[in-house]
C-alpha cells in the first residue's frame, strides 16, 4: 500500500497515544477530545485492516498487530523526521524532530552532561522538537539500529555492529546492602572474612554487566538480573540482595540509614556512558549539533 499524508498524521496520533499510555493521557498532548482521538484511531485501523488496540473499561492495551504496527510506525516517522532535518539543513536551518534515547536515573549524576547540553541545544535550535525516550541499553541499541532513534546515551559495553560509539563520560558504581541485610552491621573493612561474606551473598546485577561484577566479587552466578536502576535498588532495599548502584542515586537512602556502601576502596567500578549513532554515510546536522553540545558540556 502507498502511504499518504493522512496516514502519517494518523500514525503520529497512534504513536502519541502509545507514548502516553492511552487515550485519556494523550488528550492534552494532542489538544483534542477523546471522541476525536477514538475516531482517528478507527480511521487508522480501517485503513490498515487490523485492530491496533483494546480500549474501554479494561484499559488501554496494544494488540499483537498493534505492537508490530507501532514499531513499524516509529521507524517510518523517524525516517520522515530525519528527511525533514536534512532538508532544513540544506536551507541552513535547524528544524525537525530529533529522537534521543537515554537510560533512566541519570539526572542526579553531576558528571552527566545531558542537562547542560539539552539547555544549550534548545537555545541554539529552538525550532527542533526533542523527543526523549527512556529504555534499557539493549533496546536503545536496537532502536538506533532500526532508525526509530537518531542517537542514544547509555552504558553500551560492546556496541552492536552497525553502530558508531564514542565515550561521553563515566558513572561511578558502588556496592551496597540495605539495613535488613547481615552485611549492613556485620561487615568490617578490616575483617579478613569480608570477601568471603560478600562472595556468598545474593547479588542483583545487570545482564549487560553481570560477568564483570561477578568476577569482582568472586561469584559464579547472580541471584537476580535486572537492567534498570530502580528495580535493582528495590531488590537491594528488600535486604535480600547486595548490588551495585551509582552513588548519586543511592545517596538519598544512605543519608536515611537505609543503605550502606560496602568497602569503596575494594568494590568500586565505573561505567563508560557512550553516545551511539547508526553507521550511515551522513549524520544529520541537527544530530551532529546535539552531539557537539554533549561533548562541550562534558569538557566545559
Amino acid at each position: 500500500m502507498q502511504i499518504r499524508d493522512v496516514d502519517l498524521k494518523l500514525l503520529r496520533v497512534f504513536e502519541t497515544i502509545v507514548r502516553c499510555g492511552g487515550f485519556t493521557a494523550a488528550q492534552n498532548v494532542l489538544g483534542v477530545g477523546a471522541s476525536s482521538i477514538s475516531e482517528q484511531m478507527t480511521q487508522l485501523e480501517a485503513r490498515f485492516g487490523v485492530r491496533l488496540c483494546e480500549r474501554g473499561r479494561g484499559g488501554f492495551r496494544l494488540t499483537d498487530e498493534g505492537l508490530q504496527m507501532h514499531e513499524a510506525a516509529q521507524r517510518l516517522l523517524a525516517s520522515v523526521d530525519t528527511f525533514n532535518m536534512e532538508a532544513s539543513a540544506i536551507r541552513r536551518e535547524l528544524h525537525g524532530v530529533l529522537r534521543l534515547g537515554m537510560i533512566e536515573a541519570t539526572l542526579t549524576d553531576p558528571q552527566a552532561p545531558l542537562l547542560a547540553a539539552i539547555r544549550q541545544f534548545g537555545q541554539a535550535a529552538p525550532k527542533v522538537q526533542l523527543h526523549i525516550e527512556i529504555d534499557s541499553p539493549d533496546r536503545l541499541e536496537q532502536r538506533v539500529l532500526d532508525g526509530s532513534l537518531h542517537l542514544a546515551v547509555g552504558p553500551f559495553p560492546d556496541p552492536a555492529p552497525g553502530l558508531d560509539s564514542r565515550v561521553l563520560y563515566q558513572e561511578e558504581q558502588g556496592l551496597y546492602c540495605a539495613s535488613p541485610h547481615p552485611l549492613f552491621y556485620g561487615a568490617n573493612a578490616d575483617a579478613p572474612e569480608l570477601a568471603d561474606q560478600i562472595a556468598t551473598a545474593k547479588l542483583a546485577t545487570r545482564g549487560y554487566l553481570g560477568r564483570k561484577e561477578l568476577e569482582l566479587l568472586g561469584m559464579r552466578e547472580p541471584a537476580a538480573l535486572v537492567d534498570n536502576v530502580e528495580g535493582r535498588a528495590m531488590l537491594i532495599l528488600s535486604g535480600n540482595y547486595i548490588g551495585f548502584l551509582p552513588p548519586h542515586y543511592a545517596d538519598a537512602w544512605v543519608e536515611r540509614g537505609l543503605l550502606r556502601r560496602l568497602v569503596p576502596q575494594c568494590y568500586t567500578t565505573h561505567l563508560d556512558f557512550k553516545i551511539v549513532t547508526r553507521r550511515t554515510v551522513s549524520t544529520p546536522r541537527v544530530v551532529r549539533t546535539l552531539i557537539g553540545f554533549l561533548a562541550e558540556a562534558r569538557h566545559g
